[in-house]
């Protein structure tokens, strides 16, 4: 049975895998115009959007590839992976079954 924990863990998983492609693809001087590569820059830009005028990236240019590094990329990563682990402890103290305090010998004699 999927449990929500692993849902969490996925849709982490997903996110990092693209931040992890943005940030190498710009690191690496990657063409914009590339289909593959454009599709990655959009889809993680919208979860990358709050993070971005937090530090300014750092742009070296060559001859043919202008290469990137982007601290933010970096730090969004992180963030969302504490939230992640913060949902997941969410869900293990709502999922944690109470536990009932078992009756004793003594509590049976008084009834």
């Amino acid at each position: 049975m999927i449990t929500l924990k692993k849902i969490v863990y996925y849709l982490l998983g997903v996110l990092e895998v693209l931040f992890a492609f943005q940030f190498i693809f710009k690191l690496l001087g990657a063409n914009p115009g590339s289909t593959f590569v454009s599709l990655i820059y959009t889809i993680s830009g919208a979860f990358l959007a709050p993070f971005s005028s937090i530090f300014r990236a750092a742009v070296n240019k060559g001859i043919e590839t202008e290469s990137v590094l982007e601290p933010t990329t970096i730090i969004a990563m992180i963030v969302y992976a504490l939230i992640a682990y913060g949902v997941v402890k969410l869900i293990e103290i709502y999922e944690t079954p109470k536990e009932t305090p078992k009756e004793t010998p003594e509590d049976k004699e008084i009834r």
